[in-house]
């Protein structure tokens, strides 16, 4: 063969070689490079009075608030978690969009999913209606609660009491239903959480034109990324959100002269001088 021959030879191997390389898919080769558990409790809920959607989640592991919670104004509300497929947020919405229910999204969800064992997620869709799924596979305790316009789920928690502790404050409590979600949290805290420990949590509530400016729908969007006590410095950042509002709705409806009688009187220093 003349040199032509050969390089012609090693140019087409060479080819097929790195075709063969591309062909094949990038595994894990490590346990570093796989995905990390969400393992987590959280609740999806929706408020028909305030006509608004909400989820709170609280994990030990590293912004959770970035993974799991996902939701849309007049559409509803998706937690996705355990081994997370963070694609049933934006396709689950989409399909609720579409009309479809929590329980009928669900099911599609996870029935094209070939990990489906490893999968957990809670809906609310955007007449209330719950549904809450577990695969065989994820960590024990795992499971999940269904309700009146929630959906309450965990794994690698205490026990059963963290979701049923944790589904009845929610039922409970008459408050906003921001206060309510986060009281959820703190009841499922109480009651031993995530067996690992503490490190982040997070709120989302939507509300058609309810974001900043009215120009979305981000009624509350809070994260605690990484503490010591995250849902107790969540509970903190929320009340510092809803105070201001709070404070100008008291101003608003407090009668005309009970505001005079509350204005300081100058003194009588103050009059001579």
């Amino acid at each position: 063969m003349n040199v032509v021959g050969r390089i012609s030879a090693l140019c087409a191997l060479l080819c097929l070689i790195s075709y063969s390389q591309a062909a094949e898919p990038t595994l894990p080769t490590s346990d570093k490079d796989r995905p990390q558990v969400v393992a987590t409790f959280s609740i999806v809920a929706y408020d028909p009075e305030e006509e608004a959607w909400a989820i709170g989640v609280a994990s030990k592991f590293l912004a959770v608030g970035h993974v799991v919670p996902w939701a849309e104004a007049e559409t509803g509300a998706i937690a996705t978690q355990s081994l997370a497929n963070t694609s049933y947020g934006p396709n689950g919405l989409a399909l609720l969009r579409e009309g479809k229910s929590a329980a009928e999204v669900l099911e599609i969800l996870v029935e094209a999913d070939e990990q489906k064992q490893n999968r957990q997620v809670g809906i609310v869709d955007r007449f209330g209606n719950a549904a809450t799924f577990t695969g065989e596979e994820c960590l024990p305790w795992c499971g999940g609660k269904t309700g009146d316009h929630y959906a309450c789920q965990g794994n690698i928690l205490a026990g059963p009491e963290v979701i049923e502790n944790m589904a009845a404050a929610f039922e409970k409590s008459e408050k906003p239903l921001a206060w309510r979600v986060m009281e959820a949290l703190q009841a499922a805290d109480q009651s031993g959480g995530d067996i690992r420990g503490r490190q982040s949590a997070a709120i989302l509530v939507v509300k058609d034109g309810a974001g900043y400016g009215g120009f979305n729908d981000r009624m509350i969007d809070l994260r605690v990324d990484d503490h010591a006590t995250p849902i107790q410095e969540l509970a903190r950042i929320l009340q510092l959100k809803l105070e201001p509002s709070e404070k100008v709705q008291s101003e608003e409806t407090q009668p005309e002269e009970t505001q005079q009688e509350d204005a300081p009187e100058e003194s009588a220093d103050q009059d001579s001088n």
